[in-house]
């Protein structure tokens, strides 16, 4: 007889909660030894005095328990959810909502999310409903991550519908036209997620779930790994900069994801995080 184990709807609104607050408030250490390694390779003078205030913000609100942007962001989980794990009572999607409700309220965060995205734009007034990706996986644990977006990168995401036959050279001038059109609305320097292949969605998901890999670590297929390298280094090359005012630094990183796709497609997004790139995670 098949068992299950049973994880209190309490539990997890409470791990939820919790998350909010510190993925608010503490860069990840791979995202504080990015901000560094870039600090030491930015030329320019005012790039380098954005990155000394990058760096001081972030020690501030460690320190201070404060939110290290005033854009608290839309809440944004992908969770990993075991096929023998079964709540008390309701659902994850109900759980995962309770405690963003309770950890915007409990940690003082800017609630940003309107109702309605066209007509009336009420306000929730409890950053909910939350951004919510499940992946069932087996076993009897639940990882649940939290990357809160912000809504000035989120704003200078862009999908394109390539051609097949516009191949590699298509995919560069997309990734670098987006990121020099940008300029500095998405707070450079950026990180980059991009997802190629899959459908018009699910490339856009995979651009999103790209930027929760450790910073600068390198896609594990070394064709794509290579791609990488090659879109930062012209991304760097625009001299869009900290900021957009110019400098060395635009992009900290850029993190590709890949799927099979149809042979008439080739879908690519971007989607971008700015130098907070925040995120926090916990498994039950």
């Amino acid at each position: 007889m098949e068992t299950f184990r049973i994880i209190r709807f309490e539990e997890i609104a409470e791990a939820v909660a919790a998350l909010c607050g510190k993925a608010a408030c503490r860069l990840p250490e791979d995202v504080l030894a990015g901000l560094k390694h870039a600090a030491s390779r930015e030329t320019g003078e005012l790039g380098r005095e954005f990155f000394r205030q990058y760096l001081e913000n972030a020690a501030i609100a460690a320190q201070e328990a404060l939110p290290l942007c005033q854009d608290t962001g839309f809440a944004v989980y992908f969770v990993e959810y075991g096929d023998r794990v079964r709540l008390d009572h309701g659902t994850i999607y109900e759980a995962i909502a309770a405690g963003t409700a309770v950890g915007y309220r409990e940690h003082y965060l800017r609630k940003s999310i309107v109702d309605d995205p066209l007509f009336d734009r009420r306000n929730t007034g409890d950053n909910t409903p939350p951004v919510i990706h499940l992946e069932l996986i087996p076993g009897e644990n639940v990882r649940i991550i939290l990357a809160p977006k912000g809504g000035g990168s989120e704003n200078m995401s862009a999908v394109r519908m390539l051609k097949p036959s516009d191949g590699r050279a298509g995919v560069v001038d997309f990734a670098v036209e987006t990121l020099r059109k940008a300029g500095g609305n998405p707070c450079p320097p950026t990180v980059v997620g991009m997802g190629i292949g899959g459908t018009f969605e699910k490339a856009a998901f995979l651009a999103k779930k790209a930027l929760l890999r450790k910073l600068g670590e390198p896609n594990p297929n070394p064709r794509y790994a290579e791609l990488e390298r090659e879109i930062l280094e012209k991304i760097n090359a625009t001299g869009v900069g900290p900021q957009g005012l110019g400098g060395t630094i635009t992009s900290l990183a850029v993190h590709i994801e890949y799927y099979p796709c149809h042979i008439a497609s080739l879908p690519v997004a971007i989607n971008l995080n700015c130098h907070a790139a925040r995120h926090a995670e916990v498994t039950l």
